[in-house]
């Protein structure tokens, strides 16, 4: 891989697992991509022909036909059976082919991508042009591949050391969200997507010296953390990916996901599982320490109106899967949702 390849540093200053790294975002990107003729545009800075370069010899070593966009008066020429036709940059992606592109692939690396990240269907991390993370698939894709659980724990991996010095004066943000939510004494809770455990102690305390508290997530970086600073004691910690809890239905009285919904590939399937090891009667607690606006303002972004968060969207998605949506508040400062398994 030449240092273009790479968008920055040259193959040999790159380390075995970066260069990994890379392979597996190219295995995650082409799992994802339809059968089929495909119409590919990447855009998001200088480096989208070199990315798209990459994806094209990652789909030929899987023997997929690859193509480069050939104009005709301005337009993209027509799709070609069974080849993948690909195209970067910014002045291609505004002149899609007849039917529009089927995948628009956006290269993450400031913030501020506004509409163009949000209306992109696979995004891609790179800041650290080293090191690239899969952050978003739109949901017709999502299912594609097998993704998820590297590209979650090659983003959260390398954060974990250093997650609490960020975020770590947020506990006392969770304690109060916890204590909104009135979980009941003597209560089984799970915390999916716990991360460091900064739920960990104001959960323990709400559960009582006779309840149980379970802490689950998908990075063990983030678990080794959560044990070394203390806030597992008296919590059971368990790697799992949350789309598949290993518990029983209705294990729990009270689950409480904090950043969870919006990182899930399919949030109405997530809350179906969340729903899934819930008793009827239990609380769904889902909190962030910031509010939508202002997290989105943090990464320059604008709020959109299917996001799953929204009032709207929630409410379906929450009634779909099981739960009564009790109350929604979104000040700057945080987001809480309560919700009842019916």
């Amino acid at each position: 891989m030449t240092s273009d390849a790479v968008a920055g540093p040259a193959r040999g200053s790159m380390s075995e697992e970066q260069i990994g790294r890379w392979r597996e975002v190219m295995d995650g990107v082409a799992g994802m991509l339809p059968d089929g003729a495909v119409c590919v545009v990447v855009d998001g800075g200088r480096y989208a022909g070199v990315f798209a370069e990459r994806l094209a010899d990652r789909l030929r070593a899987d023997g997929r036909g690859c193509a480069w966009p050939h104009t005709g008066g301005g337009a993209v020429s027509e799709r070609i059976p069974e080849t993948v036709m690909l195209a970067a940059g910014n002045e291609w992606r505004a002149r899609p082919p007849a039917g529009g592109w089927d995948v628009v692939i956006w290269l993450r690396t400031h913030r501020g991508g506004g509409d163009e990240e949000n209306n992109a269907d696979i995004v891609i991390d790179l800041y650290d042009p080293s090191w690239p993370v899969i952050r978003h698939a739109a949901l017709h894709l999502a299912g594609r591949g097998n993704w998820f659980i590297a590209e979650s724990r090659a983003f959260f991996g390398p954060r974990a050391a250093t997650w609490d010095a960020k975020f770590g004066d947020d506990m006392p943000a969770y304690a109060a969200a916890v204590e909104e939510a009135a979980i009941p004494a003597v209560a089984n809770v799970v915390d999916v997507g716990c991360g460091t455990g900064r739920a960990l102690p104001a959960l323990r305390e709400a559960a009582g010296p006779a309840g149980r508290v379970v802490g689950v997530d998908i990075t063990p970086q983030m678990l080794d953390v959560a044990r070394s600073t203390g806030r597992a004691h008296d919590a059971v910690l368990v790697l799992a990916d949350a789309r598949r809890l290993p518990f029983s239905d209705a294990r729990f009285d009270a689950v409480f996901a904090a950043g969870l919904v919006p990182h899930m590939p399919d949030p109405a399937a997530g809350l179906a599982e969340l729903a899934r090891i819930t008793r009827p009667g239990g609380r769904l607690i889902v909190f962030h320490p910031s509010g939508r606006a202002a997290l989105a303002a943090r990464h320059g972004r604008t709020l959109q109106p299917d996001e799953p968060l929204a009032r709207g969207p929630l409410g379906r998605l929450t009634a779909a899967a099981g739960w009564r949506l009790d109350s929604y508040d979104d000040p700057p400062h945080r987001f809480l949702a309560l919700a009842t398994r019916c």
